[in-house]
């Protein structure tokens, strides 16, 4: 039999996350329309049948990431897409399912707001929405792709961290990147490494729900599978049950918290560009980073030692990355659309090491690489 060849195809950003979400094993969808992610919800309706795997449109946001965390339970990996006024709604359910420890992923095709803002132009203006949105001390991972291959590369990440850190993973993609379409060639799902939650190992009289194995993650059975458990938002102790009891309670968030931060050195994804001489380094995301990337190269040719680092997961922050960067460089330039949201948390670990200087846009429009290399030529020195 002749080996399949891989070929090149042309694919949306927000076509590419589908591929990914399913051959990394999403087989339930819940969601509801909205600018400008409506194209995942209308590939996964067709799509997901196909699949073996169900799509319902929900009649809001809430509902939607409801069924989702219902569905997961039930052992399905499942996800959502939305953008941020539906994300603001979600924020609820993303604190439950937090607490609670199921795996989902969200996709929040970000547009300029508040409110109904600029509903089909392009904005970063979800980044601490995404990181504090929902109250309470809670652990998040976010991330961030610049290319429609990453759309694809991250999406099937997201549903690995999900499932291997049972918790809610966001992908946080500007509408540029989910509109612009690139030839892209996708891997075979054989070749790809899939996650799963750890499953229990022990019958189910002895399953104690919440118990520490050693890794900060819990066994998780589905429902119908015989091992009883309760599922709450309250604070719980290790069979699920409400307490209030402080040598349970504390040990419980520092455990949600410990089972990411444990793993901080394999959660530092990021290209860089340049970066081994830069006097000026570039911290960016998303579309910014296609932007800064030509402007570095324009840079370079005019003689600037300019690098760039493109951050591919925004929370947990790369604090040991940043700091690295921060040591090494004269100044940096954080180029967003918006007021200032990543440039806020380096500002935070700077410390006075170097400048910090920022590039904004809210108008609607994408900040171009002509823009990011005035800035480098008016302040490089």
């Amino acid at each position: 039999m002749k080996k399949a060849v891989r070929k090149q195809v042309l694919l949306q950003g927000n076509e590419a996350c589908v591929e990914g979400a399913l051959m990394a094993g999403c087989r339930f969808y819940a969601g509801y329309p909205i600018t400008p992610a409506t194209e995942i919800m209308e590939i996964m309706a067709r799509k997901m049948p196909g699949a073996s795997g169900v799509f319902i449109q929900m009649e809001d946001e809430i509902a939607s990431l409801g069924a989702v965390i219902g569905a997961s339970l039930a052992g399905s990996k499942s996800m959502t897409a939305t953008s941020g006024p539906g994300f603001s709604l979600m924020q609820e359910h993303i604190g439950y399912a937090s607490m609670a420890e199921v795996p989902c992923v969200i996709v929040d095709v970000m547009r300029a707001g508040p409110s109904t803002g600029l509903p089909t132009q392009p904005s970063q203006s979800d980044v601490m929405q995404s990181r504090w949105g929902t109250h309470g001390d809670h652990p998040i991972i976010v991330l961030a792709p610049s290319s429609v291959y990453e759309f694809f590369e991250l999406t099937v990440q997201a549903f690995n961290l999900s499932e291997r850190y049972r918790t809610p993973v966001i992908l946080l993609v500007d509408e540029l990147v989910a509109h612009m379409r690139e030839g892209v060639i996708l891997p075979t799902r054989d070749s790809l490494e899939i996650e799963d939650r750890p499953h229990p190992t022990v019958p189910p009289e002895w399953y104690i729900p919440y118990a520490d194995p050693g890794t900060g993650v819990p066994a998780m059975p589905a429902f119908g599978e015989g091992y009883r458990y309760h599922v709450t938002g309250l604070y719980h102790d290790v069979r699920g049950y409400p307490t209030v009891r402080t040598d349970e309670v504390e040990p419980l968030i520092h455990r949600l918290f410990n089972k990411i931060s444990k793993d901080y050195d394999r959660l530092q994804w990021f290209d860089a560009f340049a970066t081994e001489d830069a006097k000026i380094t570039i911290i960016a995301y998303g579309c910014v980073a296609r932007a800064a990337l030509r402007a570095v190269q324009q840079a370079r040719e005019k003689g600037l030692k300019v690098g760039l680092i493109n951050l591919k997961i925004l929370w947990p922050f790369m604090r040991r990355t940043i700091s690295g960067i921060l040591e090494n460089s004269a100044k940096v330039l954080v180029p967003e659309l918006n007021i200032g949201q990543i440039s806020r948390e380096v500002k935070r670990i700077n410390q006075s090491r170097c400048e910090v200087l920022t590039l904004n846009k809210v108008d609607g429009t994408p900040i171009k690489p002509a823009e990011i290399l005035r800035t480098l030529e008016e302040v490089y020195s």
